[in-house]
């Protein structure tokens, strides 16, 4: 079977998928090749995937169906295609990062996401690109290519898993992983017109046993996270892959629902003065209207607890640890994309010493400490993804003036990751000429079930995302 009534195997849910597998209806392997036809028809296009071994593909597909056959439990994601970032350790292939220097980074083991992932019954279709050090809100580096967004070529697919919202929006994979650490996962999967949540720090464990111990910042504020075309299966993947490891310190075991909270929303069109752009102003309106219609009280205010202040706490802890090393590798790499991203700063990154980072440091528990009890009166705040309709492709790289503007309009992208909180970026729907349209959507602490179910309601009352028809 390669169709059913309902499309195409590989335009399917995952959450349809899966109980088709899990039933016996169909097997992962026919879904599979599916899938991988699906990827050889429309990733020359975007260079989404940068890394397929079919053989793979199919052998992990039979292993599923082999669990099905002997009535063993396949996983909650049996026989799901999905794909997986480049950056994170997956055994058998190069953790590149996107860079020439780590092309022969071979993988041992895999990253405890990944097993995860794996571990559920999920076959990979292949390695997502990102830009060089997954440094950029646009993806392309100079060893894998540049990624393009399925919808538009002239807009950026977003980064840096610009190759997981390319892939999931093309139809390549129900699924994709991403990683989030200034809106990795959020702001791809808003520029591809799909969804992305990032999860509560500390909710999916994760660690490259190809890579050194993560700096300070990366501790306290990079997350894995799905990428999905519906919020079902946003929370499927969660499901899967929240799971805490002990090569994870950070990772902590809490359930994935809590107790029943006031249906209350807060609604804010200009966080801290954003300029938020007339169609983003007007999804979030949109988006509030449809989340009173399921019977949330949800109130418009003028102001959120800080954001533009966390921006300067991601830059210092960012930029303040060794920014000289990090100028150094983007030299030996020579990748345009992130000299550029590092040169920006550099004027502030030079006035950070010792006290200045510890201060951020101390910023950063005040700042969390206000979105947590702003949380406890509003479980779910809806806000602007970014303050602009997605970029022109490369915009970062046209100007030091276009540069200030990416890094400005990106203020609730960059600074939501200091508050530990989870984010969602939900898609809903297209302007006139295509273009993606969203929203953002923060809930409590280890609330991501709050965040999906405010989403599940705007997204029933709303155009389901459709799968994008790349052009060459």
């Amino acid at each position: 079977m390669t169709s059913t009534p309902e499309g195409p195997l590989w335009s399917l849910p995952a959450s349809r998928i899966a109980a088709l597998v899990r039933a016996g209806t169909v097997s992962a392997t026919e879904v599979a090749k599916s899938a991988l036809g699906r990827l050889d028809a429309v990733n020359p296009a975007i260079n989404a995937v940068i890394e397929c071994r079919p053989e793979d593909t199919l052998a992990a597909a039979a292993a599923v169906d082999a669990a099905v056959a002997q009535g063993r439990d396949p996983g909650v994601l049996a026989g799901v295609p999905i794909t997986i970032k480049v950056n994170v350790d997956q055994i058998g292939y190069a953790t590149t990062n996107g860079l020439k220097a780590q092309r022969d980074l071979i993988a041992k083991t895999h990253n405890p996401v990944v097993a995860n992932l794996l571990g559920a019954g999920a076959v990979s279709l292949g390695r997502t690109n990102t830009p060089a050090f997954s440094y950029r809100w646009f993806t392309g580096n100079l060893l894998h290519g540049h990624t393009f967004n399925p919808r538009n070529r002239a807009l950026t697919p977003g980064g840096s898993s610009g190759g997981a919202g390319a892939a999931v929006a093309a139809g390549i994979g129900a699924i994709g992983h991403g990683t989030d650490i200034a809106g990795s996962v959020r702001y791809p999967a808003y520029a591809c017109g799909v969804h992305g949540l990032r999860p509560t720090i500390g909710r999916i464990a994760a660690h490259n046993a190809t890579g050194r111990n993560r700096t300070i910042g990366g501790q306290i504020m990079a997350v894995s996270g799905p990428l999905a075309r519906s919020v079902d299966d946003l929370r499927l993947a969660f499901t899967a892959m929240a799971k805490t490891d002990p090569q994870d310190p950070w990772s902590v075991p809490v359930p994935l629902s809590g107790p029943a909270v006031p249906r209350r929303a807060a609604l804010c069109l200009k966080p801290d003065g954003m300029d938020t752009a007339p169609e983003l102003q007007q999804a979030l309106l949109d988006a509030a209207a449809r989340l009173r219609d399921a019977g949330w009280q949800v109130d418009e205010l003028d102001a959120l607890p800080p954001i533009r202040e966390a921006v300067a706490v991601q830059l210092t802890l960012w930029m303040g640890d060794d920014y000289a090393g990090l100028v150094a590798a983007a030299d030996r790499e020579g990748d345009p994309g992130a000299i550029a991203a590092l040169a920006g700063q550099r004027d502030f990154a030079l006035s950070i010493g010792l006290p200045e980072f510890s201060a951020a440091l101390s910023q950063r528990i005040g700042i969390a400490r206000a979105w947590c009890e702003f949380t406890e009166s509003y479980p779910v705040v809806l806000l602007p993804p970014c303050a602009e309709l997605p970029f022109a492709d490369d915009l970062d790289l046209r100007s030091a003036a276009d540069y200030r503007r990416v890094w400005d309009a990106q203020m609730s992208m960059i600074g939501l990751p200091v508050t530990g909180l989870p984010a969602l970026t939900l898609n809903t729907g297209l302007t006139a000429d295509g273009t993606p349209v969203g929203i953002q959507i923060v809930a409590g602490r280890y609330r991501e079930d709050i965040a999906l179910a405010a989403a599940e309601s705007i997204e029933a009352r709303g155009t389901p995302v459709s799968i994008a028809e790349p052009q060459p």
